[in-house]
């Protein structure tokens, strides 16, 4: 893709303005007019006094991708309202947005990419819009002043065609088909495909789901169903309701043809799995393992942190799986297929929910607390029920700890396009197993227990981190986890002065 200079200059001012970012919406989504973007109509500035309104940034300002996010503003809540009509076909939808200005605003941006754009509104009132790039950059009517509570409406035409493909993973993101419906995968940011969105992991808001579908079609979210309406011609509204604030990256709608099967996990937790209706039967038994899952990670994290859970079963070629909260997306293959490795990839994404999902990842550089921790209780679990040893498995990373050193950058010194690689995994995963070794497994599990409690529903980083365990174990260890963290070589491993890194092939 071409960078502007205009873009580029967007970029900078990104990276120097690093405010948070938030909005909301609890206004009804009513028509979904064809209109082009109109001029704003005259008025004066809402703001009496301080500072004169200003454009709110771009992006919070993440070095690795600075234009995710916004500035200026915190969301409340998102409304998405999707009049799905068939398989790979364009559907009229609408995002209603309700936010908190933090300044006095005189335009601010969403993330939104593709899509035919009709109208934009800000308070009821037409608001002039233009694309800039993947940026939305709205000017209302009138100035936002600073704590002044505003609803944005976008309705456009959403295309479930558009995907993109990431330079570090062999998969596409956005809208993914299945044969009869589609899903989302929208890690790292394509929810901005889908809907405009403030597109950061660190940034949560509730989400209201309205999805209508043709009779004998059934929608699915994140959260709980809370209605279920007859519309005309004998289509369906499903309404639901995230509970939870829920980051970009892990919202998910699915459509199709689903069998949904109810039932309790630990201290009577709901368990909802969404199965396409031919593939019920053949994955009941990887599926019926969940309740398990969930207590041996409690006995090690603690209660799992949100109202419910589940797995959407993706009949799709989508080769990994996903942590979308409260509803994991596992691709059917990895179920109709060897009973350890399928509970690997079910016991990594219920992890997630504690680490990325509940404890929510502060910058993209510190993405190896959420899969390292994933990884590292994968691995933990398989190792009791019959996989590859934790020892053997940690062995075999340390040997190519240098050469991902070196291809993928440190633990927390991502590239861009390195994110999603091996060192973000079992690489990250070592840095846990060196800390365990280091400390002692009962300091290490109060460590664990202590982290996903204080930052419980909060977002957290990589000197939180750092900053904790050493208050849990009662010395500094920032000398310890520093080599480990950055720079280019693998220090010693604790406790096993004969494990040897393999040399770097360049």
């Amino acid at each position: 893709m071409e960078i502007t200079t205009a873009r580029v200059r967007r970029a900078a001012l990104a990276l120097a303005l690093g405010g948070a970012v938030a909005l909301t919406c609890d206004a009804v989504l009513a028509g979904l007019p064809h209109e082009s973007p109109g001029s704003p109509a005259p008025g004066p500035s809402a703001a009496p006094s301080g500072p004169a309104p200003a454009p709110g940034a771009p992006g919070i300002g993440d070095p690795l991708m600075p234009l995710d996010g916004n500035g200026g503003y915190t969301v409340r809540r998102y409304t998405l309202d999707f009049d799905w009509r068939a398989p790979a076909t364009p559907f009229e939808a609408g995002t209603t947005i309700s936010a908190t200005a933090t300044q006095a605003l005189s335009r601010f941006d969403l993330d939104f990419a593709g899509n035919t754009l009709h109208k934009v509104t800000v308070d009821g009132a037409p608001a002039a819009f233009v694309r800039d790039g993947d940026e939305l950059v709205v000017t209302p009517a009138r100035a936002i002043p600073r704590g002044g509570t505003f609803t944005v409406r976008v309705t456009y035409t959403a295309d479930p065609t558009q995907r993109r493909q990431r330079s570090d993973a062999i998969r596409e993101y956005g809208w993914v088909p299945t044969p009869d419906g589609t899903l989302i995968c929208a890690q790292p940011d394509g929810a901005k495909l889908v809907f405009p969105v403030d597109d950061h992991p660190s940034l949560r808001a509730p989400v209201t789901f309205r999805i209508t579908t043709p009779p004998g079609v059934r929608a699915v979210a994140n959260g709980r169903l809370v209605d279920r309406a007859g519309r005309p011609g004998g289509r369906v509204r499903w309404t639901y309701d995230s509970e939870e604030p829920i980051a970009a990256q892990l919202v998910q709608v699915a459509i199709g043809r689903f069998t949904v099967l109810d039932s309790t996990g630990p201290r009577g937790l709901p368990v909802r799995d969404v199965v396409p209706d031919d593939l019920v039967a053949d994955t009941e038994e990887q599926r019926s393992l969940t309740p398990e899952h969930l207590a041996w990670l409690e006995k090690r994290l603690g209660p799992y942190p949100f109202r419910r859970y589940g797995v959407l079963v993706g009949d799709t070629d989508l080769p990994v799986a996903l942590e979308t909260q409260s509803l994991s997306v596992v691709p059917r293959d990895d179920l109709l297929g060897d009973r350890v490795d399928a509970e690997r990839n079910l016991v990594h994404e219920l992890t997630h929910h504690w680490t990325g999902d509940s404890v929510a990842i502060r910058r993209w550089s510190d993405l190896w607390l959420s899969e390292g921790h994933a990884r590292f209780y994968e691995r933990l679990y398989s190792a009791e029920h019959g996989g590859v040893g934790m020892e053997d498995a940690m062995r075999a990373a340390y040997e190519q700890h240098d050469q991902w050193r070196h291809d993928d950058g440190a633990p927390a010194e991502p590239t861009e396009p390195t994110l999603f690689k091996a060192m973000r995994y079992d690489g990250s995963a070592l840095v846990l197993y060196a800390l365990r070794e280091k400390v002692g497994d009962e300091t290490f599990d109060r460590i664990e227990r202590t982290w996903v409690t204080r930052y419980r529903g909060r977002a957290a980083g990589t000197r939180d981190f750092v900053a904790l365990a050493s208050e849990v174990a009662g010395e500094d260890l920032t000398p310890f986890l520093t080599p480990w963290l950055y720079g280019p070589d693998t220090p010693p491993m604790p406790g096993h002065p004969d494990w040897r890194v393999d040399p770097v092939e360049d």
